[in-house]
């Protein structure tokens, strides 16, 4: 089965509200000169949601929450529910990212309800999944990745509503990156767990992103992999051109 490649942009904590509707305005912008053979994607902070959803309607650029929580509302303050996302203008939503399993101390449960409540509100759940440094040293890679895709991802999941980002965590905003045999062989076992979890015909439609320091130099090369499906860009896509170099490098 033909899979779209995917190159979501994560832009973390960073932007104000006129850099975010720039920089969103300049993606559309490139989209509406020449559209790559991808979709693009932008995760933007909450707070600017809203305007980057204003300042790219009717574009082909789609946006995304980076966050959820798995309560449609409630005393959770600060938090940001996937009904209130769909509301702003997202289509998709981040979850499970290693600096909320990190930061926050997420267990995979709280990735799975938040997945599933992402869907329940109509949003397309980017579940990420990966290896911390000591985890890949000891050769555990494998059966982490494992086990936070059988923890993670929630019942009902489709390739339609559900992505998978796979990040090795040592290699986030680092400048460094496995091998593409690396890359080949993690992506492969998640192919192949999702045939075993989901079925033969969800897991061939089922979308997994690489993510993990990818950027123009490298993309070609990362996306040409027969698993990868596209990336999940940090650094690299709060600058147009490199964002656009990334697009520009689907096959």
């Amino acid at each position: 089965m033909a899979r779209r490649i995917l190159i979501a942009g994560n832009w973390k904590m960073n932007g104000l509200k006129a850099d975010g509707v720039a920089l969103a305005k300049g993606v559309a912008a490139k989209l509406a000169e020449a559209a790559p053979r991808c979709d693009l994607l932008v995760c933007p902070p909450a707070t600017l949601v809203d305007a980057v959803a204003q300042a790219v309607a009717g574009s082909a650029l789609a946006v995304g929450g980076q966050d959820c929580h798995a309560d449609k509302s409630g005393a959770h303050t600060g938090d940001t529910s996937a009904v209130a996302l769909k509301d702003l203008g997202a289509s998709y939503v981040i979850v499970g990212h290693s600096e909320r399993r990190a930061d926050h101390g997420e267990s995979s449960e709280i990735v799975s309800a938040k997945a599933a409540a992402a869907h329940a509100a109509g949003l397309i759940a980017i579940i990420c999944i990966g290896e911390t440094e000591k985890e890949k040293d000891a050769g555990l890679t494998i059966k982490v990745v494992g086990e936070q895709f059988l923890g993670s991802v929630p019942k009902g999941a489709t390739a339609a509503n559900t992505i998978i980002a796979y990040e090795p965590v040592w290699a986030i905003g680092t400048g460094r990156t496995p091998s593409t045999a690396d890359v080949a062989e993690v992506h492969g076992a998640i192919r192949s767990l999702a045939v075993d979890t989901l079925g033969k015909e969800i897991a061939a439609g089922l979308k997994i992103l690489y993510g993990g320091s990818m950027k123009p130099s490298n993309a070609q090369e990362l996306l040409a992999l027969e698993d990868v499906d596209g990336g999940l860009i940090g650094g690299a896509s709060l600058k147009v051109e490199d964002f656009w170099g990334i697009a520009q490098s689907c096959p």
